[in-house]
């Protein structure tokens, strides 16, 4: 068990299991890669990308593994870190909660106020917040017996700049901020830190591909380094809180999207 009096300190990224949720596409493939370059072990979920998975997890050979797994689905949760942790023989000591129930960053065609409905809302709830719900509690029994876990949760900084208003979205990512860090206090004590990394609009993932280039031009010209930032530069900032670097940060939001938002 984690003693309170010694600070936390998560093992080296080689020497970690890495579960990436939504890892089969997009955002969240770039994020395992970034893991794999590190050299550490990653478990590639995916729900219906099952080739992109594989190709992916078969550029590490021995270091990554492709599960399929519904993470609204809490026993497809359990079995998929069960068989993981079997696998690797070692139990999974972060979560990168990134998978994002099917949404797309196109202001034109997002619902408005009057056509929004609870559907909606609940579609984004169920696969951002019910899905970090899982996962936290599939992984929770071995990071506990580690005395040590990283959870890092994928935000968005439409939670402080909601320039397009995708309330479904938002909302759902604003709800996850607060899980953040609630559990970030209920679980420090046993040498786990939660924390989130929000970003804002990517050049360019499957979720942006429909975002008009005039739009990306718009943000790279106000934002201070006068460019948008790449999934690449997003996933490099998820390897600092699984690193032992982090190891007295938690319940905190790190907005990395060039300065356009300042948290």
């Amino acid at each position: 068990m984690h003693d309170a009096a010694m600070p936390l300190q998560a093992p080296p990224l080689q020497d970690q299991l890495v579960l990436v949720t939504g890892a089969g596409r997009g955002l969240g493939a770039h994020i395992a890669r970034a893991f794999l370059r590190e050299g550490a072990r990653v478990v590639v979920n995916y729900l219906n990308s099952a080739e992109a998975a594989q190709a992916l997890a078969a550029t590490a050979p021995g270091r990554a593994l492709a599960l399929q797994a519904d993470v609204c689905d809490p026993a497809a949760v359990r079995a998929m870190v069960a068989a993981a942790q079997a696998h690797f023989r070692m139990p999974v000591t972060t979560v990168v909660n990134n998978a994002l129930p099917a949404f797309t960053f196109n202001g034109e065609a997002r619902p408005s106020v009057e056509t929004l409905t609870w559907e909606n809302l609940n579609q984004q709830m169920e696969g951002i917040l019910r899905g970090a719900l899982n996962t936290t509690q599939a992984a929770l029994p071995g990071m506990r017996e580690a005395g040590v876990g990283r959870i890092i949760n994928v935000g968005t900084n439409l939670v402080q700049n909601p320039v397009v208003p995708y309330h479904d979205y938002t909302a759902a990512k604003s709800a996850l901020l607060a899980f953040t860090r609630t559990l970030s206090h209920d679980l420090g004590q046993h040498g786990i830190t939660v924390n989130m990394v929000s970003g804002g609009l990517l050049r360019t993932t499957d979720a942006s591909a429909a975002t008009p280039e005039a739009v990306f031009d718009y943000i790279a010209g106000a934002t201070p380094l006068r460019e948008v930032t790449t999934p690449e530069q997003f996933a490099d900032a998820l390897l600092f809180f699984a690193s032992p670097w982090s190891r007295s940060v938690t319940g905190q939001n790190l907005v990395v999207d060039g300065g356009l938002v300042k948290n």
